[in-house]
């Protein structure tokens, strides 16, 4: 009896486990990313770019001292292309001991969920490779598609990405 009470007090605890979440557009989409890998976001930048690298990295910037690729997510998810505006913005982020930041259209707000409210996605989501998606949370009256960053980039891109 004592066991299965315990059971059901730690059920009740993954479920109202919390995640946190930076959150941001891209196109109509809002999208999610684990706080803990978010290092800053910044403001648009002069990007340089290089060449002979993938279509989606548009370039390397310097920020403060250390040369960060960037990756366009747009291109990335193949989500059309857009001008940069006073929205857009550049989440610095760590993907397997490395920095790169990922340009979105707008960052929203850090967002609170319980892990009760997210799913696997579906197959396909929003013509966006669901190898990139950990999970689909539903809010109020929205989804927030939550991207697993170390399926955005593969290890054989972040290594030429490094170099």
């Amino acid at each position: 009896m004592e066991i299965e009470g315990r059971l059901e007090e730690l059920r009740s605890d993954v479920s109202h486990e919390l995640i946190q979440l930076v959150g941001f557009r891209i196109a109509d989409e809002e999208f999610g990313v684990d706080i803990t890998k978010v290092q800053e976001i910044i403001r648009m930048v002069d990007i340089t770019r290089v060449p002979n690298t993938p279509a989606f990295v548009e370039g390397v910037i310097n920020l403060r001292g250390k040369v960060i690729p960037i990756i366009d997510m747009r291109k990335r998810l193949d989500l059309g292309s857009k001008p940069y505006d006073k929205d857009t913005r550049i989440t610095v982020v760590e993907i397997e001991n490395r920095i790169v930041g990922f340009i979105v259209d707008s960052v929203s707000e850090v967002i609170r969920i319980e892990k009760s409210i997210t799913e696997p996605p579906p197959p396909m989501v929003s013509n966006i490779n669901s190898d990139f998606i950990t999970a689909i949370a539903k809010l109020d009256n929205r989804l927030l598609i939550l991207l697993d960053l170390n399926e955005i980039l593969n290890s054989e891109e972040v290594a030429e990405l490094s170099e």
